[in-house]
């Protein structure tokens, strides 16, 4: 079953670096709980709970001010219910024009052939300097 959550966790990333977000959401479970890095700029309203709470507090607020915001997994490590991406973000904050390159590791839970917690860790200092 775990390469199966590799698999899907695989095809999540693909579906959000084609922008087909209504798709990420259909890999949620009703009830995700997700958590961004202690203080990254979204971490604001953790946790985030529902496709519906990800969507407004995290995938709009990145639309709205980054340009090519991209997550780049390098490595999916297999750890049965759990799968751990280990990897980079990418993009430039549109009101101060900075890039930013920093590494990202997500952890991931699925029950049931669904997304149903999430955990960022990420470098906040990288991204909030881009943000100032």
């Amino acid at each position: 079953m775990s390469a199966s959550n590799v698999d899907l966790i695989r095809g999540l990333y693909a579906k959000f670096s084609a922008g087909d977000v209504p798709g990420v959401l259909a890999m949620f479970a009703p009830d995700v709980v997700w958590n961004e890095a202690e203080n990254f700029p979204y971490a604001d309203n953790n946790p985030y709970e529902g496709p519906e709470a990800v969507l407004n507090g995290v995938f709009a607020r990145l639309g709205a001010e980054w340009d090519g915001w991209a997550v780049e997994p390098e490595q999916l490590l297999d750890a049965g219910d759990t799968v751990v991406a280990l990897g980079r973000y990418r993009g430039a904050h549109k009101a101060t024009g900075k890039a930013i390159h920093p590494q990202m590791v997500h952890v991931w839970t699925i029950k049931n052939g669904k997304v149903a917690r999430f955990q960022q860790y990420a470098d906040t200092h990288a991204v909030l300097q881009a943000m100032a």
